[in-house]
């Protein structure tokens, strides 16, 4: 007798089908259980997504081990002295990795702990519009949620599979200190793992192909967070315009042809952080006709929904945002909408992020160049951090915070502070932008002292 074919199963229904346990997944599932429906919940690898496994979790561990150790090499600064540093990359990796454990098993033990949600184990692909096979079994709802999520970008370079390289999703689990780490791309990720490693005792080079770092920002950021890296003994090699790869007896030689500079550098480990692209290449969406862009992401309106009725994307696989917060917003608009009778869109959001080098960078809104190129009215206020009495005090003066206006409407464009606490202090901007305030509803605040988040009032008094 024949071993059935999953066509020939008998579909399992449900009211909602869930592909993916990332950050927006298991929220919305615990909202659709708790107004009565029946969930599936597909993950094929790891519950968390990249957030809990290979993003945020583990990086932002690693930047506060790199950030303590960095600490206790300026100790004479602050007056005290702890002899030598010595770095145990193998206790490092282990506290990143019972970071990882604990959130991802605190996720699990919640989705397996909802009334009516079913956690399935295993690669779902559309067999139909609102039909889902995984391992064999046919799953159908009336609602189908896609959090499928996103993995490192890898681009065709010459000889880049001679060599070993690896990516975000390995370098976390690193134990051991490499010699001299190679990170292709000058942007977020790039960045941060730089920092950390040359924090950690390795030798760093930066290979960006554009003619400066993380391109997307002002001018005057990218030049600054260059300065930061540059000053810890990063090197930064911007304009790399033939990037390929080759093995040596060293290890490996990662040409760049850069106007300065010798054009290649030897190191013995390479990471590759290329940008980032979503996860939606075999999970069959022409099966459902669910369009998506030229670079794979899916095609959604300004509630989520895709091209399909009854099929909604969330997460990093719209291409609507690539952060968790962003993720995480996609997935209370979907519920708001669906559950509570609201109409929340995605183009209510502030843009807003975070890139955590130390000092780190907290960013809302539009950069100066994307203001400008309005054509509104504007008016600009900048200090720098070594007039913020807060970063003086800790000894952290590096970078500075700035802020762009529209003069008509007096209302905040957008913001950036680089420097301590920047990433927590751009919320004070990032909250009165969100309640449409204009610069004056914070000139009569009486903000506390000592912080850096005191020095918001006074920038938008400077605004000219």
């Amino acid at each position: 007798m024949s071993k059935p074919t999953a066509a020939s199963v008998a579909p399992e229904r449900f009211d909602a089908l869930i592909i993916g346990a990332g950050q927006a997944g298991p929220s919305l599932a615990g909202r659709l259980s708790a107004g009565g429906m029946t969930v599936a919940i597909i993950e094929r690898h790891l519950v968390g997504g990249t957030c809990v496994n290979t993003g945020c979790k583990p990086t932002k561990t690693l930047v506060a081990s790199a950030q303590a150790v960095r600490t206790a090499q300026r100790g004479a600064e602050y007056g005290f002295s702890t002899g030598e540093v010595r770095v145990d990359m193998a206790a490092v990796a282990a506290r990143a990795n019972k970071v990882i454990l604990d959130s991802r098993s605190g996720n699990e033990d919640w989705l397996t702990g909802m009334a009516n949600v079913d956690l399935i184990r295993g690669h779902a692909r559309f067999e139909s519009a609102d039909t889902v096979v995984v391992e064999g079994r046919r799953l159908t709802a009336p609602r189908i949620f896609i959090n499928v999520g996103g993995r490192a970008n890898v681009p065709e370079m010459p000889g880049l599979y001679d060599v070993p390289w690896m990516t975000n999703t390995g370098i976390v689990g690193l134990d051991i200190l490499p010699r001299h780490l190679i990170v292709v791309g000058g942007s977020y990720i790039g960045l941060e793992f730089a920092q950390m490693y040359r924090r950690f005792g390795a030798e760093v080079t930066v290979v960006e192909r554009g003619d400066r770092l993380i391109g997307r920002e002002d001018p005057d950021v990218s030049q600054a967070v260059r300065e930061i890296l540059e000053a810890e003994g990063v090197t930064v090699r911007t304009g790399a315009n033939c990037i390929g790869f080759a093995p040596t007896q060293e290890g490996v030689s990662v040409s760049v042809d850069c106007a300065e500079g010798p054009p290649a550098s030897v190191g013995s480990h390479v990471l590759l952080a290329i940008g980032r692209r979503p996860n939606t290449d075999d999970l069959g969406l022409d099966a459902a006709a669910i369009a998506t862009d030229a670079r794979g992401y899916i095609t959604v309106d300004d509630q989520l929904r895709t091209s399909v009725e009854g099929v909604w994307a969330l997460g990093d696989c719209n291409g609507r945002g690539a952060f968790t917060h962003t993720a995480y917003n996609d997935f209370e608009i979907v519920a708001a909408n669906l559950l509570d009778g609201e109409d929340r869109r995605v183009s209510q959001r502030l843009p807003g992020y975070a890139l955590y080098i130390d000092p780190p960078l907290g960013r809302v809104g539009m950069t100066d160049a994307e203001a400008l190129n309005s054509g509104r009215r504007l008016l600009f206020s900048k200090r720098p951090m070594t007039r913020v009495g807060r970063a003086v005090e800790k000894g952290e003066t590096q970078g500075f915070m700035k802020v762009v206006a529209d003069a008509d409407t007096r209302r905040i464009l957008g913001a950036a502070i680089l420097g301590v606490g920047g990433d927590e202090a751009i919320h004070g901007i990032l909250d009165m932008m969100s309640a449409d305030q204009t610069i004056e509803a914070l000139r009569w605040a009486v903000p506390i002292h000592p912080t850096v988040a005191e020095v918001i009032p006074t920038l938008l008094a400077e605004l000219a």
